[in-house]
C-alpha cells in the first residue's frame, strides 16, 4: 500500500502530473471508519472469514423505518424524524442491536459459526444492516423444506 502512495509522490515529482491541482495530500489511517484503507482491511477480514468457515447461509437486511413507534413518541410536536436524525440513529442501533442478539446468542436460526455485518446509509440518510450468517455444520439448510421453514 506505501508503495502506491510512494508512486503517486514520484508521478508528481517527477512532473508527470500537474501536481499544483491536487492539493495538500493527506493519508488516512486505515483506523478511519469509511476510507479507503478501512474498507480495504473490512474486505480482505470478510473474505478471511468465509474462506475459513465456508460461505454465507444466511442474507438478511434490516431498514430502518423513520415511523417506529420508538421514534414518532419522543418527536415533539410538529418535528418529523429527518429533523431528529440522532433519535432516528439511535433507536436503529438498538434494533440492530437486539436483532443481532436474537440470531446469535439467542440462537433463533441455530448455532452461528461466523458472521458479517456492515451498516450503510441509503440516500435519504436512513441506516440500513447488511448480516451474512455462516451456521455451523447442525444448523445448515439442506432440504427444501428447512428453507420453507425460515421463510
Amino acid at each position: 500500500r506505501a508503495d502506491l502512495y510512494q508512486g503517486l509522490v514520484d508521478t508528481i515529482a517527477a512532473g508527470e502530473s500537474c501536481g499544483d491541482r491536487i492539493g495538500k495530500r493527506i493519508v488516512l489511517p486505515r483506523t478511519f471508519p469509511g476510507g479507503d484503507r478501512d474498507m480495504q482491511r473490512r474486505f480482505l477480514d470478510a473474505i478471511a472469514i468465509v474462506q475459513r468457515w465456508g460461505k454465507p447461509d444466511y442474507f438478511i437486511t434490516m431498514t430502518c423505518n423513520p415511523y417506529w413507534e420508538e421514534i414518532t413518541t419522543e418527536l415533539m410536536p410538529g418535528q418529523l424524524p429527518q429533523d431528529r436524525p440522532d433519535l432516528v440513529v439511535r433507536v436503529y442501533k438498538a434494533k440492530q442491536r437486539d436483532l443481532m442478539d436474537l440470531l446469535i446468542k439467542k440462537k433463533h436460526f441455530g448455532e452461528v459459526a461466523a458472521y458479517v455485518h456492515v451498516t450503510e446509509f441509503q440516500k435519504r440518510g436512513l441506516p440500513h444492516e447488511h448480516i451474512l450468517l455462516i451456521m455451523k455444520a447442525g444448523s445448515k439448510l439442506k432440504t427444501p423444506d428447512d428453507y420453507d421453514r425460515v421463510i
